[in-house]
C-alpha cells in the first residue's frame, strides 16, 4: 500500500520522520538525511510518498531521470560487458555496475553469459552522490533470485517514476484492470520502465499502449476500460 501526503514539498524543506519508522528508515528519490542537524530534507518539487509500514519516504513526481535509492528494484539494459561484470543503463545520470557475481548460485565457474542488449531485472545495492550505482540479482535477505535476472523476451515500455510506483500498490487500478482481459507477466522497475509479456503479440502492445495512455493522460479506471476497448484486441 503506498500512501501519499498530498502537500507539496519544495527542495529545502523539513521532512518529518513518521512515527512508525524504525532504524531501517529508508530515503528514495528527492530525500537526504543532513547527519548535523538529524533531519530529512527534500531536494525537489513533488508530493511526499511513503510505503504502508512508514519505513520507506521519497517525493512522487513526474520527472522521467531516476535517481538511485538503494534496495530499489531496476530494469537495466546491458550496455557493456568484461570479465568482472556489466555496464547496465538504469535511466540515471550515471551506468551502473553488475558484477558477474551478484546472481544466485554464481561462481567464478558457473557464471550467467548475459549479451550486450539484453534485459535484467535487478536490485540496487549500492547508491551514493559520489559513487557509481551497483546492483544484484539477488533477493538481499534469501540471498535467492525472487524473480530478479535476465529478462528474457517480452516487451519493454517507458512510463513516468510516478506511475511506476503507483503500479507497485496492488489497489491502484491499472495492473488489475489489464490482468483482467489478459494472461500476462509484467516486471516493474521504479526507474520508469515496464517490461510486459504476453501469448500474444497484440496483446503485448496494447498493455503498453495503455500504460502510455494511463500515464499521459491521466486516465482514470472507466477511461482506461473504454481506451482498451476501442483497441479492438480483447
Amino acid at each position: 500500500m503506498i500512501n501519499f501526503v498530498m502537500d507539496l514539498i519544495f527542495p529545502g524543506d523539513s521532512i518529518p520522520i513518521p512515527q512508525t519508522a524504525e532504524k531501517g528508515l529508508k530515503l528514495g528519490p528527492g530525500l537526504i538525511h543532513v547527519p548535523e542537524t538529524q533531519s530529512i530534507v527534500s531536494t525537489k518539487v513533488g508530493v511526499l510518498g511513503k510505503n504502508k509500514k512508514g519505513n520507506q519516504l521519497w517525493v512522487e513526481s513526474n520527472a522521467t531521470r531516476y535517481s538511485p535509492a538503494g534496495q530499489e528494484p531496476v530494469i537495466g539494459v546491458v550496455i557493456g560487458r568484461n570479465s568482472d561484470g556489466y555496464r547496465i543503463d538504469i535511466g540515471g545520470a550515471h551506468t551502473a555496475s553488475l558484477d558477474a557475481l551478484a546472481f544466485e548460485s554464481a561462481t567464478k565457474r558457473n557464471r550467467p553469459n548475459i549479451k550486450v542488449g539484453a534485459l535484467v531485472y535487478a536490485r540496487v545495492s549500492l547508491a551514493h552522490k559520489d559513487m557509481e550505482p551497483e546492483l544484484e540479482c539477488f533477493d538481499a535477505t534469501t540471498r535467492k533470485a525472487e524473480g530478479f535476472g535476465e529478462l528474457k523476451g517480452g516487451f519493454l515500455t517507458k512510463c513516468s517514476l510516478g506511475l511506476c510506483r503507483r503500479l507497485f500498490d496492488p489497489t491502484y487500478f491499472l495492473l488489475p484492470t489489464l490482468g483482467s482481459k489478459f494472461p500476462m507477466e509484467v516486471v516493474i522497475g521504479v526507474n520508469g520502465r515496464v517490461w510486459v509479456k504476453t501469448p500474444e503479440l497484440r496483446h503485448t502492445i496494447a498493455i503498453a499502449r495503455c500504460i502510455e495512455a494511463v500515464d499521459e493522460q491521466q486516465l482514470d479506471q472507466e477511461k482506461t476500460k473504454r481506451f482498451l476497448n476501442s483497441l479492438d484486441v480483447v
